[in-house]
């Protein structure tokens, strides 16, 4: 079992900057790699970034184009991501999770435990 915990979520004005972060517990944890994802409702979960637990690989979506940065704390199991130059469009619930693997992937199916997630609001 893994628990996952978002937060850093909030409400912002485009072209701010916020930073989710992502603690992670619990005897199943291991040395997977992680992700982010957002949902939108009404819409499937998306793929938003990945990185291997040695931050060795990264994988990010196209539609990030440098604004988001993925990290990871080892030492306090903790993984991050950056939101620069945020857009309205970038309004959703973002989620972490641990994948099944080592090797970060961009699908959901990957990835075996979720957090509950933290809102992002972008306003115009």
């Amino acid at each position: 079992q893994v628990l996952l915990a978002e937060s850093g979520g909030g409400l912002v004005q485009a072209g701010a900057s916020l930073r989710l972060s992502c603690a992670a517990s619990g005897p199943g944890l291991a040395r997977n790699a992680m992700g982010w994802f957002r949902q939108v409702p009404g819409r499937e979960r998306e793929f938003v970034a990945a990185i291997s637990w040695s931050a060795v690989t990264f994988w990010y979506a196209n539609f990030v184009k440098g604004r988001f940065t993925i990290s990871i704390d080892n030492a306090k199991n903790t993984l991050y991501l950056q939101l620069n130059s945020l857009k309205p469009e970038d309004t959703a619930v973002y989620y972490c999770a641990t994948n099944v693997g080592m090797t970060p992937t961009n699908n959901t199916l990957d990835y075996k435990y979720w957090g509950q997630g933290t809102r992002v609001t972008v306003s115009a």
